[in-house]
């Protein structure tokens, strides 16, 4: 669930003089466990323990990799992996299912937002850890893999015995429904963008060589590449609009990024649709799109992620993701712990709360410090738009009503366009 960046860091900057006597400290500690310790000890063991534990003071977002959990993520990017396919964040220190990725062995076996993991193949979650329990998950198509979840209206825990698949996660799905185009993006991949315009050429295609309008479903999409976000936001906005703004410590390295004219879609009616699993860049890409008028938000609260990470390679194969930087929409708003508010309300299944966690249920979560003109300003929650609350009887009949409630909607809506959201398509303030 993050809004990755790739860059090339310099040196590391120099100890501070009042760092001196603290590393002094661990030096001795780590030679006094290296020379006394009642079984001999791996000194790279130690060192990865020392530097994990001194990441986990931060946020929930910074991660230390060993090696093989570094390789394991460069691969996720690729969008190709041994394992599940699930997607899992702590919560009140248990671990918790966000989502499970679309036709993957875990949603195909039945496993919900919301879920509490207890224990992998005999083993406890709390043991493992986040990262522990997503190694553990991870290993040869084929193999079996025990999950032992406990969920709301469970009387105890029951056990999901799920078979290991080549996760092999193509971002975009796209199909015509009601003559409008309907795209879904899983997560941002490093070819996100271009499978992207793959589907709506496609979809143009089909439909006689244009598009009428267009629902872009962003649920249960946890995140990925920045630059993908970016170039996904830009294919939808005229040249020279604001995307994202990003901004470090102390207000340093202040970033913008802005939209380009080429290769634009035209101006169709579009909707897009969150819920509680959208999180950082696909928050990044719905403000966008809000913000600039370009598309009515439906569905519910997104998950609230506002900060950005970095990959950095270490000289031993293993990486550190580190958080960066705050990121903004184009109005300045802060959706950090709050998320984005929908223009339309619609609750899954007509009523259905999101069941999983949200970044203000995570520990060490950053604070909503406002926006870019300082602390109370421009937050995700006061945007002066009032969200219209739509709470759809589906008609029994119609069987996309009867399976997706938000999507219903979102195709009426497209079908009595101008919606009476009107606010949204005139940006939120």
């Amino acid at each position: 669930m993050v809004a990755d960046r790739a860059v090339s860091f310099a040196a590391p900057a120099p100890v501070t003089p009042g760092a001196y006597h603290e590393l002094d400290l661990f030096a001795r500690v780590l030679s006094y466990i290296e020379n006394n310790y009642v079984e001999p000890v791996d000194d790279t063991q130690l060192i990865y323990g020392a530097i994990k534990g001194m990441v986990d003071t931060l946020d929930p977002h910074t991660l230390f990799m060993p090696p093989e959990m570094f390789k394991d993520m460069k691969v996720d990017t690729t969008g190709e992996f041994g394992g599940l396919g699930i997607e899992m964040a702590e919560k009140n220190e248990v671990l918790t299912v966000v989502t499970p990725i679309d036709d993957t062995p875990a949603s195909r076996a039945g496993v919900k937002p919301g879920d509490q993991l207890l224990e992998i193949d005999g083993e406890a979650t709390k043991d493992l850890g986040l990262a522990g329990a997503i190694k553990k998950m991870r290993g040869p198509p084929g193999s079996k893999a025990v999950l032992t979840i406990m969920r709301e209206g469970f009387k105890e825990p029951r056990e999901f015995v799920i078979l290991r698949e080549r996760i092999r996660i193509v971002s975009v799905d796209s199909k015509l429904i009601d003559g409008y185009g309907y795209v879904k993006i899983k997560n941002f991949q490093d070819r996100t963008d271009r499978y992207l315009k793959n589907a709506l050429d496609g979809l143009r295609e089909k439909n006689h060589g244009e598009l009428h309008g267009l629902v872009l479903d962003l649920r249960n999409n946890p995140g990925g590449l920045l630059d993908q976000a970016v170039r996904v936001a830009d294919r939808f906005l005229p040249g020279g609009e604001v995307i994202v703004t990003t901004r470090g410590r102390s207000n340093r390295n202040m970033e913008e990024e802005r939209s380009h004219d080429r290769d634009t879609e035209p101006k169709y009616p579009m909707i897009v649709l969150v819920n509680g699993g959208s999180a950082s860049a696909s928050e990044i890409v719905a403000g966008a799109l809000q913000d600039n008028g370009r598309a009515v938000v439906l569905g519910t609260q997104t998950f609230g992620k506002g900060s950005v990470q970095t990959i950095i390679e270490l000289d031993d194969g293993s990486g550190l993701k580190l958080t960066i930087a705050r990121y903004y929409t184009p109005k300045g708003r802060s959706i950090q712990e709050l998320g984005i508010t929908p223009d339309v309300v619609v609750k899954e299944g007509g009523g259905e709360d999101d069941a999983g966690p949200r970044e203000v249920d995570l520990k060490r979560h950053f604070k909503n410090e406002g926006g870019l003109d300082g602390p109370g300003v421009k937050t995700a929650s006061a945007t002066g738009v009032t969200p219209k609350i739509v709470a759809p009887a589906p008609d029994p009949k119609d069987k996309l009503a009867a399976e997706d409630v938000q999507l219903r909607a979102a195709i009426d809506y497209l079908k009595a366009w101008p919606p009476t959201a009107s606010t949204a398509r005139t940006g939120t303030h």
